[in-house]
């Protein structure tokens, strides 16, 4: 089973080198096209990429480190690290965020004189299309392997499409006599950033504080009852490293069984929840009942 975890986590690395690909090229474009076209929208939505620059490469680096093997000082393994990369990565996104939320609200209060040039909104329609895909692309592999490092990178992607189409809102406005909608077109950038980012470091932060789906934990429960000789189930518990699933579960067995029966017994619940939900490891614990 290690073997295909280490085999999916070098998926989840070409994920996101994809993304470090297309948020170089996008950010070049972006950068280059609203200076030359005085977009103020469409500058802070290539800073924003080139921040995802950053953030990618620590989302690229935790996977990396995932993938060391236990050691004394880790003996469960360095899993945690794709989440921790998760963790630093919203943290980029949402120093960036709040940088363009400041430096739009100074240019609204100075009140912009001149529209943008149209050039700029269709090269924020253009990145939209292509971060979608870009999108789509690293979700589909986030779900095969089970990763909430490439999912993050995989919403990223999607709130920067997101952003873009409100970039080229924005630009179009201001050509109808309101120059104004170009800096509220990169506060809007601003806010979606930052949500962004709220979002990833609230589900990196429930994961490293070994907080766990309640319906998920349900769902393994009613699995281990499905399971001949199981009683009840007296607790069960569940953390995740990194994309794998440890389960830790206390089933009651008759009394009268021998310690062979009872250890089969607890031996077809571990099998059964692993082959069922994709658990890394499962701890049984045997109760008399």
């Amino acid at each position: 089973m290690d073997q295909q975890k280490y085999a999916n986590l070098k998926i989840g690395e070409k994920a996101v080198i994809v993304s470090i690909a297309a948020y170089i090229l996008l950010s070049i474009i972006k950068l280059t096209i609203g200076y030359s076209a005085d977009s103020e929208a469409l500058r802070a939505d290539g800073l924003n990429n080139t921040t995802d620059i950053a953030a990618s490469l620590a989302v690229l680096i935790g996977l990396k480190l995932s993938q060391k093997p236990a050691d004394k000082d880790h003996p469960y393994g360095h899993w945690k690290a794709e989440t921790i990369a998760s963790l630093i990565a919203s943290f980029i996104m949402m120093a960036v965020g709040l940088h363009v939320l400041y430096g739009s609200f100074l240019s609204v209060l100075e009140g912009k004189q001149q529209a943008p040039d149209m050039t700029a909104a269709w090269t924020g329609i253009i990145s939209a299309a292509a971060m979608f895909f870009v999108y789509r692309y690293n979700k589909m592999i986030a779900n095969k392997i089970n990763s909430h490092a490439v999912m993050a990178a995989a919403k990223d992607n999607l709130s920067d499409a997101w952003v873009s189409i409100g970039t080229a809102i924005g630009i179009i406005g201001a050509q109808f006599n309101l120059p104004w909608l170009d800096p509220l077109a990169a506060a809007i950038v601003g806010l979606l950033i930052c949500k962004t980012a709220w979002d990833i470091f609230r589900e990196s932060s429930h994961y490293l504080t070994d907080g766990y789906d309640e319906k998920k934990l349900n769902d393994y429960q009613d699995s281990v009852m499905e399971v001949t000789g199981v009683k009840g189930v007296k607790d069960i518990r569940a953390r995740a490293y990194g994309n794998n699933t440890v389960v830790d579960v206390v089933i009651l067995v008759s009394s009268t069984l021998d310690i062979n029966d009872a250890h089969d017994i607890s031996s077809q619940v571990e099998d059964h929840l692993k082959e069922t939900h994709q658990i890394y490891d499962v701890h049984v614990h045997v109760e008399p009942n």
